[in-house]
């Protein structure tokens, strides 16, 4: 058992550091050199380990990480959102609760456009709350859409999570990219349908109001000036990928660049918007490259000390069925959501989990959009949520963190049906990368 205790002593070792406030990554650093020093011969093995890090970011299909980053910062800074708000508003007319389905809707639509959970979140806090809580909207009907539409840009591509996951793992990110889209709309169908049963019961959730009613004609041309073009964004990246025109590394420049093209049409494109998009699409970047810098690293040293392989036969000798050890697996990821980021969960987790994935079988784009899920769900869980406490940033006045936690709760259940439908229905996930091959 010689193995046991090196995997304790290097992940403990990760939490500990992390517990007095070391940034993961550097944490991650700082064991992987000690555990190379003391593992693989002195100094030898930490020049050994610094010159294989330098390889496991200096690849191509790395490359869409900056280009989905810079697409969000600049679709966010050009203004674009609003307009595509204000047009969706008119095109629903006078539905019941029309803002919370307005919430879903420009969610999912913003998730194909920005790929950033926590700036989707923020961004329809700002511009929604306001006019809902000026309609009386009940804090489960205005907080609880946001945070559920704002996790949607974790599944449905650009995702730049999800390409850090594929390269990880080691997984087609074309393909894995592809497969959140079926997940990623369905759960916003189940969020309508949360929606429609909580003003069934509680129809004061969400007040009739009296508006001017605008002309059908009207309201379609306004969303065909303001919503169709985004189509142009949405098309460059998901629809090349799925045509087998573009691989993701050339689908996410043509995202890029119809962006530009779109903020260049509407006048919003300067050179203060440029340079602040670069800048932020390039701190982004550098944090992500240094954290899978860090994590492949992570991994070599595991496996140098035999701490993978011995687990991977140890989780083998008990006599489970492989979905007892996949449901076991997804409950210890619903755990750590609770308390760690999504990058950390998946440095800890991946190196021990995709052998064993991998010697059980399963299909790795299936097993791998159930587990962006469910870390996407540490993203609304407390105590540590991180969407919890972006809304927390712009709810209405007076609101507790308890109230926050008790809207997301039936967008938290929907998450898991979702990854219940998947483990049994596997095409919802592999249907269109197969489609793509």
């Amino acid at each position: 058992m010689d193995w046991l205790y090196t995997f304790i002593a290097l992940i403990g070792s990760v939490i500990a550091l992390g517990a007095i406030g070391v940034p993961v990554a550097f944490a991650f650093l700082l064991v992987n050199f000690g555990a190379a020093f003391l593992l693989m011969g002195g100094l030898a093995g930490v020049q050994q380990v610094v010159s294989n890090a330098s390889s496991s970011i200096s690849i191509f299909s790395l490359v869409p990480v900056p280009m989905f980053m810079l697409m969000g910062e600049l679709f966010f800074r050009t203004g674009l959102a609003p307009r595509v708000f204000d047009a969706l508003d008119k095109l629903l007319g006078r539905i019941p609760g029309r803002l919370s389905f307005l919430t879903v809707g420009g969610g999912t639509l913003f998730a194909a456009l920005s790929g950033s959970s926590l700036a989707n979140t923020a961004m329809m806090g700002s511009l929604l709350v306001p006019n809902m809580v000026a309609r009386q909207y009940k804090p489960k009907m205005i907080m609880g859409p946001i945070m559920g539409a704002g996790a949607l840009a974790v599944l449905i591509p650009p995702s730049g999570l999800t390409v850090l996951y594929g390269s990880l793992s080691n997984i087609d990110i074309g393909s894995l990219l592809i497969a959140g889209v079926g997940p990623g709309l369905l759960m916003a169908v189940l969020y309508c349908v949360v929606i429609i049963l909580q003003m069934w019961f509680d129809p004061e959730a969400a007040p009739a109001y009296a508006e001017a009613r605008e002309p059908l004609a009207s309201r379609l041309w306004f969303a065909a000036q303001n919503v169709l073009p985004m189509g142009v964004v949405i098309f460059a990246v998901i629809g090349l990928i799925l045509l087998g025109v573009a691989t993701p590394t050339e689908a996410s420049a043509f995202g890029a660049l119809s962006v530009i093209g779109l903020a260049a049409v509407y006048r919003r494109l300067t050179i203060n918007v440029v340079v602040k998009s670069l800048m932020g699409a390039m701190r982004s970047t550098s944090m992500l490259l240094l954290i899978l810098l860090s994590s492949t690293t992570f991994a070599q040293v595991m496996a140098f000390s035999g701490a993978s392989s011995q687990m991977v036969s140890f989780a083998m000798s008990f006599d489970l069925a492989p979905f007892t050890i996949l449901i076991m697996m997804l409950l210890v990821l619903l755990i750590l959501g609770m308390f760690m980021d999504q990058i950390s969960m998946m440095m800890l987790t991946l190196p021990i989990y995709l052998p064993i994935a991998n010697t059980l079988g399963f299909d790795m784009i299936w097993f791998g959009m159930m587990q962006l899920i469910v870390i996407e769900l540490g993203m609304l869980t407390p105590p540590f949520g991180l969407l919890l406490f972006v809304m927390m940033g712009s709810a209405p006045a007076g609101t507790t963190f308890g109230s926050v936690v008790k809207s997301v709760v039936p967008y938290v259940v929907v998450q898991i049906i979702v990854v219940a439908l998947i483990m049994f229905i596997p095409p919802i996930a592999t249907g269109l990368p197969s489609l793509m091959r």
